[in-house]
């Protein structure tokens, strides 16, 4: 996918991010919010992470949606509001944490590096011998079918018990 496209896509997630936090309604803020996952898939994708990009879909665009719009289903219409406190010790906290992630970024490869490692060892390996190794017709499927299954697999079963602990949590009838 071409750079344009990519920033396109960019600006459409960054505007559904802005369009979501000024949403008047819980209900137009989860919709919102559904169509924000969708287009982070598709930046994944667009970027070659298929495998994150697949999770992003499901969960981003899908489970996360419908478990959003169960709850909205099962709340009442009043509203708290934060106190004071709790809402600085909240912007605090996510001060910090973006702080300790763009630091520890620092010392991931640039992206498109051709001399990272994943570049150097692994992929040459993968486009080599891919498709005769694993009989797939596809390299992106034979990473994700064969040398990642174990991976695919375990994000899978995180994803299904994620699922399966929030219909757990969810009250079975009506009061």
């Amino acid at each position: 996918m071409s750079g344009l496209v990519l920033g396109i896509l960019l600006v459409l997630a960054v505007g559904l991010a802005v369009a979501a936090l000024r949403a008047r309604d819980l209900l137009s803020a989860a919709l919102i919010l559904g169509g924000y996952g969708l287009v982070l898939s598709l930046v994944w994708a667009a970027m070659g992470a298929v495998d994150v990009a697949f999770t992003e879909a499901m969960v981003g665009a899908g489970a996360f949606t419908v478990f959003l719009l169960a709850a909205l289903l099962r709340t009442s219409a009043t509203r708290t509001q934060p106190r004071p406190r709790a809402r600085r010790g909240a912007l605090v906290v996510t001060l910090l944490l973006g702080a300790a992630l763009l630091w520890g970024s620092r010392d991931l490869p640039a992206f498109g590096d051709p001399a990272s490692p994943a570049a150097r060892h692994v992929s040459p390996r993968y486009l080599e011998r891919g498709l005769a190794e694993t009989g797939a017709s596809n390299i992106v499927t034979a990473v994700l079918g064969d040398y990642r299954s174990y991976d695919t697999l375990i994000e899978t079963v995180v994803i299904l018990t994620a699922a399966l602990g929030c219909w757990l949590l969810m009250p079975r009838g009506r009061e």
